[in-house]
């Protein structure tokens, strides 16, 4: 009898300890976007960006040897918000946050966690980014840049993270991850400071440089704003602006981003409003249609479109020497991936092994496209946490 008292006692704190366990992680992580400042910034094009400001959020703690940090490089519509809530009340957290966090593949609990904005980041407008580039205002002349921003590329970017860094008092990076555009980020870190980078994890990217196709199809990209009249030549701060241009492009950036298993399983061959056949009229429209045009214009309310232009120049420019790359490597393509197909990364990968790098390779099995490198980073969890214990 006393045994089984005993028994049952252990059994119910054994369900409250569990219990417990799974609430504490079942916690949202609550962040803040911090600012970082240069005074000045000396672009890789040797021109000069006074009073350069960006956002950051992190989460853990650097530990006495101040070498457990990662950092994480957000993509091309992306932002810093990475991971966690600003607030507990949010209905969405940062977009990585199925694998950062306590207990997660990247854990808060052992590793100490930077994402930074990037310079001209698309979102001027959501009140949580912190971004210098066309649409701040140039402190020579009292108006916004504009298109006379300097041309910024990649290795800009990873330059002023670099900057960031030091000032947090960080020498040595265990890791640096990111998707699409931060893949590019994390691979051009490698090669600018091999030195401080032990291992890079790249999601979704296009291996070592922006090839041809790609170069061409962010010309594409920002054509719909170039052929905006409002565009005006990037001079329409204070005037109207070139939103539906914007709103063109963003809806170019959704479709590439997705693929047919995205639109078969989302939509099929519906038509947007019932009664409203396509065949009847030019008017009526799919719902695929719909869905891209609705997109496109939420997102443009939230951009600037010169942004958006800086950032499809910076992607071009992408091109690194893989032999300046000495670190780990783990790269994470998407199998549906219409944008970068996983040929670029097996090429890439093939291409570290030849000249001696430790290269893992793991493939998401999924039929959504370039964005289940986002949507679904949860199916790459665990190749993730071994590549960062190893």
């Amino acid at each position: 009898m006393k045994r089984s008292i005993r028994s049952t006692l252990r059994a119910a704190v054994g369900l409250v300890l569990t219990v417990a366990a799974g609430f504490a992680f079942a916690q949202d992580l609550i962040v803040k976007t911090e600012v970082f400042t240069l005074p000045s910034y000396t672009t890789v094009g040797a021109q000069t960006i006074k009073g350069v400001r960006v956002g950051y959020q992190t989460a853990g703690q650097l530990n006495a040897a101040r070498d457990n940090a990662i950092l994480v490089c957000h993509f091309f519509s992306g932002t810093s918000h990475a991971f966690g809530k600003y607030s507990a009340e949010d209905k969405a957290a940062g977009y990585w946050d199925a694998i950062i966090g306590p207990g997660k593949a990247i854990d808060t609990n052992k590793y100490f966690v930077i994402s930074s904005d990037t310079l001209v980041n698309l979102n001027t407008r959501l009140p949580n980014v912190v971004t210098t580039g066309p649409a701040t205002v140039n402190p020579d002349t009292g108006k916004p840049w504009g298109m006379s921003f300097p041309v910024v590329g990649i290795r800009d970017f990873v330059n002023v993270q670099k900057a960031l860094l030091d000032q947090l008092g960080i020498k040595k990076l265990h890791a640096v991850a990111g998707a699409s555009m931060g893949a590019l980020q994390s691979v051009e870190w490698t090669a600018a400071y091999p030195d401080v980078v032990d291992r890079f994890i790249a999601v979704i990217g296009p291996g070592v440089e922006t090839d041809a196709y790609s170069v061409g199809m962010l010309d594409l990209w920002a054509m719909p704003i170039r052929l905006d009249p409002k565009w005006n030549k990037g001079d329409y701060y204070g005037k109207d602006e070139p939103l539906d241009g914007l709103a063109e492009a963003l809806k170019a950036v959704t479709f590439a981003a997705v693929s047919p298993g995205w639109g078969d399983k989302r939509f099929g061959r519906k038509w947007a409003k019932e009664g409203e056949d396509p065949g009847k009229a030019y008017g009526n429209l799919y719902a695929v249609e719909s869905a891209l045009n609705a997109a496109g214009a939420a997102r443009a309310k939230t951009s600037d479109a010169n942004h958006f232009l800086y950032l499809t120049k910076a992607n071009q420019l992408f091109a690194v020497d893989p032999q300046r790359i000495r670190a780990k490597a783990l790269f994470v393509p998407v199998a549906s991936d219409l944008l970068f197909p996983p040929v670029l990364s097996r090429r890439a990968a093939d291409t570290l092994r030849k000249q001696g790098n430790a290269v893992d390779y793991f493939e998401i099995p999924t039929d959504g496209g370039h964005i289940d490198g986002v949507t679904q980073i949860g199916l790459a969890a665990k190749p993730i946490a071994d590549f960062l214990a190893r």
